[in-house]
């Protein structure tokens, strides 16, 4: 009887120094704030401190309602509003300015249990636009709405809306007429070429900024929300990845919740994230393995981003191709972990 103790205990402590060796953990949310060219060398001391709190902020609200007992939709939608709330994101208050100087914001929302979704796209008058788009999903019989139409039924649904002025912010104005003075200056030099008659935006920084946020709650239930201020200068009604459902968010319990943040059209192209769920369930892959072969596709397509992706038993994955991501972590045990660069 007491070799057998003996063995049961050696078994224990050998799981535990495995699990401390190798760093296994259990995470219950994971978040990003956007990708693109993050440096030390282009951040401030001040500026870095202040993306720090915010998300650290942010993974503490989630955590906080996962630790009460509500579901994962209830902390992705707090979370997100957390992001949203800050100038320092490209969602909600800090969302960028199309060319006629809007603001035009797209959100998504999906439970990974019963694969519900919603999302809106194009809104200008909604403060937060992750629970419109979970207004949509809960309160009607769709999945997507636009524009006015769907400012008029969030505002039936009795979520906040406000003066277009409140999204205001004086750095993304000022981005705004950079964008504009780059883009007419390179229409100048390349008047004539036929390479620049493709309609965008010159640097791919300006496509950048969404927030997201992936959860798993006490019943094992996973959910993903996205939400962005779209692209600087973008025109003609642009729509990117982070509203359309298996493009820039999903979640299905089976597989794993996913929230993207990149260059939308390549994100649109190739369905990340439903496409890292297939790989999933149908090739067994791990969130991580799946995760990056997807993003590798994007990026020798062209693309830049990142994504994050949690799946049903708590595994994490975090990969980007750019120089930086906004990004953080929370543990089943309230531990969390606020990354930037490489």
């Amino acid at each position: 009887m007491m070799n057998k103790n003996l063995k049961t205990i050696a078994v224990l402590l050998f799981c535990l120094v495995a699990n401390l060796a190798y760093g296994q953990e259990k995470y219950v949310m994971v978040i990003h704030g956007g990708a693109g060219t993050i440096t030390r060398k282009n951040m401030s001391p001040e500026k870095e401190a202040a993306y720090i709190a915010a998300l650290t902020k942010a993974l503490k609200t989630g955590y906080d309602v996962l630790k009460s007992g509500k579901t994962s939709l209830d902390a992705v939608e707090a979370t997100i509003h957390i992001m949203e709330d800050s100038p320092l994101f490209n969602a909600g208050k800090g969302a960028v300015f199309t060319h006629d100087g809007k603001n035009e914001m797209d959100a998504a929302i999906m439970e990974g249990k019963t694969l519900m979704a919603g999302a809106v796209a194009g809104v200008t008058t909604i403060k937060n636009p992750i629970s419109a788009a979970r207004a949509v999903m809960e309160k009607s019989e769709h999945v997507m709405m636009v524009g006015p139409g769907a400012e008029l039924f969030a505002k039936q649904a009795g979520v906040e809306i406000v003066d277009p002025k409140y999204f205001y912010t004086k750095e993304r104005w000022d981005g705004l007429q950079q964008a504009i003075k780059e883009d007419s200056t390179k229409s100048v030099l390349d008047h004539g070429n036929k390479k620049s008659m493709k309609l965008g935006t010159i640097n791919p920084d300006y496509k950048f900024g969404t927030v997201g946020a992936v959860a798993l709650d006490k019943n094992g239930n996973l959910a993903a929300g996205t939400s962005t201020g779209g692209m600087t200068n973008k025109r003609y009604g642009r729509v990117g990845d982070s509203p359309i459902i298996g493009a820039g968010t999903y979640a299905n319990n089976a597989t794993a919740g996913i929230s993207c943040t990149g260059w939308g059209e390549f994100y649109i192209r190739n369905v990340v994230a439903h496409d890292i769920s297939a790989m999933m369930e149908y090739k067994n892959m791990s969130v991580a393995d799946a995760s990056r072969a997807v993003l590798d596709k994007v990026g020798k397509m062209g693309g830049d981003g990142g994504l994050i992706a949690l799946d049903a038993k708590g595994n994490v994955s975090m990969p980007f191709n750019t120089e930086g991501m906004y990004r953080g972590t929370v543990t089943e045990n309230g531990k969390i972990e606020v990354l930037i660069y490489k």
